[in-house]
């Protein structure tokens, strides 16, 4: 490496939080900031956990594990490539943000958050999606926020979408996860 010249730490960034927050949105943008691949934590569901929630039935843990591990290998072999990358999953519990780790401390959370009302209103504009506004409660019930020890932030999307994933690059540069504005890579 050349004298002066620094990189930035293999981060894998899981922008979670309940349906309708905007998790999809403010991954795919920040992904597009950073030059970084993506992936839509849904995508990886099995059919059975989408019809389940598609018939406004909540899914149990039991069920999202699986989910869970397929997530976690694709964030695992982003970090065996050494290659930094951007997820939207849910990850509404301490337990599930476990497993996503799965021993790594590259993982920085952009947690989303929003009013329920807001997030009603959103999910009610989307009505293709299989995830519907019925279950919104179930998600907020389990909801668990960061732990003070879980790399990461907590961000209002109650803003323009610009503002929110600026605020979202601001916080990754002040914990050392991308170069400052100004800074080499």
């Amino acid at each position: 490496m050349a004298e002066g010249v620094t990189t930035q730490p293999i981060t894998i960034v899981v922008v979670m939080g309940v349906s309708g927050c905007g998790k999809s949105t403010v991954a795919q943008q920040l992904a597009r900031r950073t030059g970084w691949p993506s992936a839509e934590g849904d995508d990886f569901h099995p059919p059975a956990n989408v019809a389940k929630m598609r018939a406004g039935i909540p899914l149990t843990d039991a069920e999202r594990l699986p989910w869970l591990r397929a997530v976690a290998e694709w964030i695992s072999d982003r970090a065996r490539h050494s290659e930094s990358a951007v997820v939207a999953c849910s990850a509404l519990k301490r337990s599930y943000r476990d497993v996503l780790r799965g021993g790594s401390t590259d993982i920085f959370f952009l947690h989303l958050v929003a009013s329920r009302d807001v997030l009603l209103t959103r999910l009610r504009a989307r009505p293709d999606h299989f995830m519907p506004a019925a279950l919104l409660q179930s998600q907020l019930d389990t909801l668990q926020p960061l732990q003070p020890d879980e790399a990461g932030v907590i961000l209002s999307v109650e803003e323009p979408l610009e503002e929110v994933v600026a605020r979202a690059f601001s916080a990754l540069a002040a914990a050392g996860r991308v170069p400052a504005p100004g800074q080499p890579p």
